[in-house]
């Protein structure tokens, strides 16, 4: 995938490089330097951003901003009433584990190896 399919590939997604590359699980200076024509994607990255394509801007795991980008993560999050409060509701409703589920799917499971 050339540098401009790269690009347009951005354009099309409604991201930024930085988006896209946490959507990919790869770091953004990484996907610089296939957007600048430094390195290239492997055939794996190819067939992700091709997939990508197909689902639409939906997929792309969009970077926090504001009050969002200061959030807890990881083990930090589970000192957050407002986690234990999603758990309780995704227990008690079905059709909101369901929904969350699928939504799930679009991002990268944070223990998968690279």
């Amino acid at each position: 995938m050339s540098p401009e399919e790269l690009k347009q590939l951005r354009k099309e997604l409604s991201c930024t490089a930085k988006e896209l590359a946490l959507t990919l699980g790869i770091e953004p200076k990484e996907f610089s330097a296939w957007e600048a024509g430094e390195l290239f994607p492997t055939k794996r990255y190819v067939t992700e951003l091709e997939a990508l394509r197909k689902k639409g801007p939906t997929a792309i795991q969009r970077a926090p901003k504001g009050k969002a980008a200061a959030a807890k993560t990881g083990t930090a999050r589970l000192s957050d009433p407002k986690f234990w409060e999603l758990v309780r509701k995704l227990a008690e409703h079905p059709a909101l584990f369901d929904q969350v589920s699928k939504l799930a799917e679009t991002y990268p499971d944070p223990t998968a190896p690279q």
